[in-house]
């Protein structure tokens, strides 16, 4: 592989609202500068993990200007475009690199549970972004999108689609489908990455991966493991992915996207940690037992505005 623009650990920035489910943009700058005192290479914004399927277009386009202005080139950041038209993904790419995006990041095309395109126009539908755009773009192969996309369809699009060269894999099997990625695609696959909170990160990284896109609660907690891994201690980085598994399976298994908000409410990052209707807030027992499970590893959210 060539060696990447981009590595590292790129956090999803959730999106914060106030109780009357209004934007929140002074919470929202404050989460971006916690998310980069914690360690972050970068951020994404406008991720699934964002509620970006919460957001009007008008707040998105607020969103992107607001965070890359606040952010002003401290790190990169990869800003999610997704939709099912081509036009209007590809537009949405251009904005955001003219507002300074790092990368796009890029879901399949689908709408609903049942709306879907066979690859050909899967492979139409990347080349148009790519088309409209001089940054990189990320494909996320996530269950949500229900499209199967194999390792092999994935890498002749990175052979033959010129700024599609990142792939964030949360797929079941994931790491097996990285390391077919990289043997098929060769250099033409730049960024390798993990998903999924980080829940499979070490089998990830064995197999080729580069980057992990988590949630944004403790980015000091996944460096922990990901910075002795690049460092060839393999031993630690096991060690602390033991030692962090708790809390990322519980934001995994039972918190969801609400996690990183309900710990930077605790911490005194945000002001108010609650979801957009119709998405229910979490359960007070859920809250307690990620809570319960934070504390006993003290990462910087807890601390950062106290």
């Amino acid at each position: 592989m060539t060696a990447p623009r981009y590595q590292g650990v790129f956090p999803v920035v959730p999106t914060t609202f106030r109780e009357d489910g209004s934007l929140d943009l002074a919470s929202q700058k404050r989460c971006v500068d916690f998310m980069i005192d914690a360690g972050s290479h970068g951020l994404a914004i406008l991720a699934n993990f964002s509620e970006q399927f919460l957001i009007a277009d008008d707040e998105r386009e607020l969103l992107t200007r607001t965070v890359l202005e606040h952010v002003a080139g401290r790190v990169p950041v990869i800003v999610t475009t997704t939709h099912f038209s081509t036009k209007v993904c590809a537009e949405r790419s251009r904005r955001a690199q003219d507002m300074g995006a790092a990368m796009v990041m890029v879901m399949p095309p689908y709408h609903g549970a049942t709306f879907r395109v066979g690859e050909p126009q899967v492979h139409a539908f990347y080349a148009g972004v790519s088309d409209a755009i001089s940054i990189p773009i990320m494909v996320q192969d996530a269950p949500a999108a229900g499209t199967p996309m194999s390792a092999a369809f994935l890498a002749r699009m990175a052979q033959e689609i010129e700024h599609l060269s990142y792939f964030k894999i949360e797929t079941a099997g994931a790491a097996s489908k990285l390391r077919e990625l990289i043997r098929l695609g060769g250099d033409a696959i730049e960024g390798p990455w993990d998903g999924e909170e980080a829940i499979t990160l070490i089998p990830d990284l064995d197999a080729g991966a580069t980057g992990a896109m988590t949630g944004g609660g403790y980015p000091d907690g996944i460096r922990q493991i990901m910075d002795p891994y690049v460092a060839g201690k393999r031993d630690e980085a096991i060690a602390q992915y033991t030692r962090w598994l708790p809390l990322i399976n519980y934001e995994n298994r039972q918190a969801g996207f609400l996690a990183a908000k309900a710990l930077m409410l605790e911490g005194g990052v945000i002001d108010c940690d609650l979801p957009r209707s119709p998405w229910p807030a979490m359960h007070p027992e859920v809250r307690k037992g990620l809570l319960e499970t934070a504390r006993r590893l003290d990462p910087l959210v807890l601390r950062w505005g106290r």
